[in-house]
């Protein structure tokens, strides 16, 4: 099982949301993905207006509840990074309809997964202060991230200008800049020195056959 589905599992436990939180943790996953969009349509964050057309437009389930008491469970969240993900590809709304009616959600949980790549799991989410959840999402993600900010866990943390030197093996280590894509997460960074360390074991194995 992929790290990222594992990650993405973890945002089931602070499930249902309101609308506003729903918009706000899917803000941070995409922020937090790296994911270039090349349709303009995906360059905004999701937002409750958002939401609501695509329920309205049936990309997205119905919430449970009505008005302020409808609430969004871990299926919506997968729907609605599913289509701004699709969105980042240049789909158009109708051929996103078609793939989420034509998913279970299985397939779309790992369809997520592999189109996020390397996902920070939710004490590690950089939720910026306009599009931060509240409540009850905000203290369980709270609670969780106690100590994580002083081990530099999220990029959005450390002060501007920072660098992270990052080891690879005894012999090379990778430079970051505090806010490169590659360095949001200590689960990135780690992620990209175990990549990197794989790259230099092949090119050692190469120069010596």
């Amino acid at each position: 099982m992929s790290d990222a589905l594992l990650a993405l599992r973890e945002y089931a436990k602070l499930a249902p949301w309101n609308i506003r939180d729903l918009a706000a943790i899917s803000g941070g996953i995409l922020d937090a993905s790296g994911v270039t969009p090349i349709n303009a349509a995906a360059q905004t964050h999701p937002s409750d207006r958002t939401i609501r057309f695509y329920v309205t437009r049936h990309l997205m389930s119905p919430p449970e509840g009505r008005g302020t008491a409808a609430t969004y469970g871990y299926r919506h969240l997968l729907q609605l990074l599913s289509i701004k993900l699709r969105q980042m590809e240049g789909a158009t709304l109708a051929t996103i309809t078609k793939d989420i009616a034509d998913s279970p959600g299985d397939v779309l949980e790992k369809r997520v997964a592999t189109a996020l790549g390397t996902l920070p799991i939710p004490e590690e989410i950089p939720f910026s202060g306009a599009v931060a959840p509240r409540g009850r999402v905000a203290r369980a993600v709270g609670r969780r991230s106690n100590g994580t900010a002083a081990e530099g866990g999220a990029a959005g943390h450390a002060p501007a200008g920072t660098w992270y030197r990052i080891p690879v093996d005894e012999l090379a280590e990778i430079s970051l800049r505090h806010d490169h894509p590659a360095a949001r997460t200590s689960a990135q960074r780690q992620h990209l020195a175990e990549r990197v360390a794989h790259a230099l074991r092949e090119a050692a194995a190469d120069s010596g056959s």
